[in-house]
């Protein structure tokens, strides 16, 4: 590679070059680092034949399929979450209807009606359904009673946005379709496979991180809950990267950061652009791999 932001040979998605399938992972506030991820691809002029996400990355690759500019996605999330007062309005407007809303199924915790928060806060130009995206767009969610990973792909987009990211605890789960679904990163954190054969170069990103060490103090009870999950969610990807490993993965640096951080958008943007030479350098081999081949 010749330097930062250039690339040796085409590597659009379109045209004589190869093409490219995207897979974004979970990892609740660790998921803005995807930004820089799209931004890139849109610097290199690739356009995904297909996108999976889970839980953030779902979110994420919703915006990217629905052919919103990640120069744009980028000023949404720093317009929101760079303040506070802007936050605090979005989710005051995602508030229950009424009291019968706020106690349906009985007081419990986790009621956060992640559908309502998700629309306050998701771009005007997401659409309402799968099927006016202009990328086809897969969602993980998990389903809770059947025990199995969910894949969505068509029907109501903001519901099943809201079913990838219900993380337990935190977010009721969606019903849909008859199912009971929860957070997609339960059973598929980084769902490359579900994009497997579906491009000529498959990049997956992975934003799960671990939990960091607290210099010797001991965790809080939520840290450890959250802290559980990031180890289980790691064993999966593991076990999933032992089988086949996509063309290209990328891993931020983002264990430091928890998984509602997101009023720390400055922060984890910041220490995770290095990401970006990396994907170019890592698009570039692949392409020449792709080209020798």
């Amino acid at each position: 590679m010749s330097g930062a932001g250039e690339i040796g040979r085409p590597a659009t998605g379109t045209g004589s070059g190869p093409t490219f399938a995207v897979a974004l992972g979970g990892g609740g506030a660790r998921g803005l680092a995807h930004i820089h991820v799209i931004e890139v691809l849109d610097e290199l002029g690739i356009r995904p034949t297909v996108i999976a996400g889970s839980s953030i990355g779902a979110l994420m690759g919703a915006g990217f399929a629905a052919g919103i500019s990640g120069k744009d996605i980028h000023a949404h999330a720093r317009a929101i979450l760079g303040s506070r007062a802007e936050v605090a309005s979005r989710l005051w407007k995602a508030r229950p209807g009424n009291f019968s809303e706020m106690v349906e199924g009985g007081f419990r915790f986790g009621q956060f009606n992640a559908e309502r928060i998700i629309k306050t806060f998701l771009p005007a130009a997401v659409p309402e359904t799968f099927e006016e995206l202009k990328i086809p767009l897969r969602v993980t969610a998990t389903d809770y009673y059947g025990h199995e990973l969910a894949v969505l792909d068509r029907g109501p987009l903001c519901q099943a946005l809201a079913a990838s990211a219900a993380i337990p605890a935190v977010f009721r789960p969606v019903e849909r379709n008859g199912r009971t679904l929860i957070d997609g990163g339960i059973y598929n954190p980084v769902p490359f496979d579900l994009i497997e054969g579906e491009a000529d170069i498959v990049i997956a990103v992975d934003v799960v991180g671990a939990p960091a060490d607290t210099g010797g103090k001991p965790p809080t009870s939520i840290e450890l809950m959250f802290g559980s999950s990031q180890l289980m969610m790691q064993s999966i990807i593991a076990m999933k990267l032992s089988q086949k490993r996509p063309d290209i993965l990328i891993r931020p640096a983002v264990s430091r950061f928890r998984v509602l951080d997101f009023m720390k958008i400055d922060a984890i943007l910041g220490e995770t652009a290095a990401i970006r030479d990396e994907l170019k350098r890592a698009v570039d081999d692949a392409v020449a791999r792709f080209e020798r081949a």
